[in-house]
């Protein structure tokens, strides 16, 4: 009987011992999920360390094609492609690159492409050969446009059929490089450029030798991915094989299974598209529908015409599917999983009401930067979620920043203070042999300023985000704002000062100030600029707004531009932008003269009634 009664109990509380669990931490099973499959990851990255040779991405896509030759790799419009089929043609690709370029192990080229399969060919076809890709950003141009590819010492240039007068515009400095150009079309007139689709059609489609990457590690560079900064360049973040792997790895913690689809019209130029998007579903052997840019009208249409199961998305994506007209089929789809960084709490809230049960998980985590944070409880409005086995590979911490002096508070020893739970705090994470920061090439300048030393002890070494976060006694993080000159919009980095280098070569501009402004309803901030104008030089609408349109990208184009007497600079001549960026853009508030950059057609005087239309969301930018 006593052992009846003992066996009773012990059943009893393993019942209630779930109940029990969740009722100390609500979270249990998700913060045990998320456990499991860090472990499953931390297991598969330490076989891939010990791997001899070396076992990157592309092995694991090589590795697919056998395992799944027929499988669908790759969507684009009204075509696919199997895995075999998409080896093959990256076979042919990095055999002409091979014989028509004269590539070796090592070399970097440089990709500026759209989002079709071509560039996807590029990569597997430069990873095949053992070479680097650098991903140029297709909207840029002229100085930028060269300082971009001039930084990652690349040796060749291969550009879309679309982008020929981008790259005609600076052919004439690449030549004087020794730069090889090649240009997707069938024929090229123009001397100095070269076709190389007619090369791609007649070359093998046979395997290439792993001997032609035979010397690829763990830590050799893979990519150059381009992040803004205050320089006013873009800067090219070193990505490193191991790199590529980790980012890879961000489905599967989110959840991506097997026999999902995935979505991806984020530009493969960024880390989200490439990294998460692309390598992410070669880690998972997955089916990838790509589309050359997004479309809020056509984004569940081409969800249920592919059977999308996972979207990618950032903040702006999802206001603008809430912001499209509602339908009876707004539910109809098999989208289970949107997977992305930038959602406002309130647009998360409006997009689950209205489009369905669909797991958002949000995710943080910087190009360059060695800590990222995962969202896997759905906790709407955080970034991520702290988490043991996190903390224990991870050593971060967030440090008092003060925002006026732009520096971290130190207390009377030199050292930085942690803030504690529910106070806001810069993000720090330790630079170490297992969270390396690889940094900006040929820009140690920059890369020493990402650095944070003697932060908690002598001859520490720490990563500086550059982000204001915020942790909550429930271990949620929440992001707060930025530091620095960059700020954010329709998911691009938009530098600061690299616009108003542009603003200051128009002929009435003397002095130029760029900032973000917030605007009601909208994630991130919008460009505005105070300038001063030359000496009995009125302002030239026409000129400015010609100018802006001629070579700044739409997202990079100031909004609204404000003209000042004199622009207010600190003791050390540094512009100031917060108490700017406080006043915004109301001209009720504001007695200087503004212009607001009105549909694309030009700047027009600012008025109290579009103010007013833009604080309402009659009028969206």
């Amino acid at each position: 009987m006593m052992e009846a009664y003992i066996l009773y109990s012990a059943l009893a509380g393993l019942a209630l011992l779930p109940v029990l669990l969740y009722w100390r931490n609500p979270y249990f099973f998700q913060d045990l999920s998320f456990t499991i499959a860090s472990i499953k990851i931390g297991i598969r990255m330490s076989k891939v360390k010990r791997q001899k040779p070396f076992y990157s991405i592309l092995d694991c896509f090589l590795d697919k094609v056998v395992k799944q030759p027929d499988k669908k790799f790759l969507v684009f419009e009204d075509s696919s492609y199997t895995y075999s089929q998409a080896d093959k043609e990256s076979n042919k690709v990095a055999r002409a690159l091979s014989t028509q370029a004269g590539l070796q192990e090592g070399d970097t080229v440089a990709l500026f492409l759209g989002n079709d399969p071509q560039f996807v060919w590029m990569w597997l076809a430069l990873s095949k050969l053992g070479c680097k890709a650098s991903l140029l950003n297709h909207n840029i141009r002229s100085k930028s446009l060269l300082h971009c590819f001039s930084c990652c010492d690349a040796t060749v240039l291969v550009a879309g059929a679309d982008l020929r007068e981008a790259v005609e515009e600076v052919l004439p400095s690449l030549t004087q490089q020794g730069v090889r150009v090649f240009i997707l079309s069938e024929v090229c007139d123009v001397e100095g450029i070269e076709s190389l689709s007619v090369h791609i059609q007649q070359a093998s489609d046979q395997p290439l030798s792993p001997e032609l990457r035979a010397n690829v590690t763990l830590k050799s560079p893979a990519l150059y991915i381009y992040t803004s900064g205050t320089t006013g360049l873009p800067k090219a973040a070193v990505i490193n094989q191991e790199r590529v792997w980790m980012s890879s790895f961000c489905q599967a913690i989110s959840g991506v299974r097997s026999d999902d689809v995935l979505f991806v019209y984020l530009p493969l130029y960024h880390t989200a598209g490439f990294l998460m998007g692309l390598c992410g579903a070669i880690e998972r052997g997955i089916t990838v529908v790509l589309r050359r840019k997004f479309s809020a009208s056509q984004f569940w249409n081409d969800c249920r015409k592919y059977d999308v199961t996972v979207v990618q998305y950032i903040g702006e994506v999802m206001r603008y599917l809430c912001n499209t007209p509602e339908r009876d089929n707004d539910r109809d789809h098999q989208v289970r999983l949107a997977l992305g960084n930038g959602i406002r709490t309130d647009t998360w809230v409006n997009f689950l009401q209205r489009f369905g049960d669909i797991r958002i998980c949000e995710c943080y985590g910087a190009t360059e930067g060695n800590v990222g944070f995962v969202n896997y409880c759905g906790k709407v409005g955080a970034i991520g979620k702290e988490h043991f086995l996190h903390k224990m590979a991870y050593n971060y911490a967030l440090i008092r920043y003060d925002t006026e002096k732009e520096e971290p508070v130190k207390d009377s020893r030199g050292f930085c203070i942690k803030v504690p739970a529910g106070e806001t705090g810069l993000l720090v994470a330790r630079i170490g042999e297992s969270t390396p920061f690889s940094g900006y090439a040929k820009n140690s300048q920059q890369t020493e300023k990402k650095k944070v030393r003697d932060v908690f002890v002598k001859g520490d070494l720490y990563f500086n985000s550059g982000d204001l976060l915020k942790i909550d006694s429930e271990g949620f993080i929440f992001f707060q704002d930025r530091i620095g000159d960059t700020f954010r919009w329709k998911g691009e980095n938009v530098a600061t000062t690299e616009v108003a280098d542009h603003l200051l070569t128009i002929d009435c501009v003397e002095e130029a100030n760029v900032y973000g402004v917030k605007v009601p309803g909208h994630e991130g901030r919008i460009g505005m600029a105070a300038v001063k104008l030359k000496e009995n030089m009125d302002f030239d609408s026409n000129a400015a707004y010609q100018y802006v349109k001629n070579c700044l990208p739409s997202y990079a184009r100031p909004c609204f531009i404000r003209i000042q007497g004199a622009l207010v600079v600190t003791g050390t001549f540094k512009q100031m932008k917060v108490k700017l960026a406080e006043e915004g853009f109301n001209p009720d508030a504001i007695k200087d003269p503004l212009f607001y950059l009105q549909d694309n057609k030009g700047y027009a005087p600012m008025t109290q009634q579009i103010f007013d239309s833009i604080a309402e969301g009659r009028i969206r930018l």
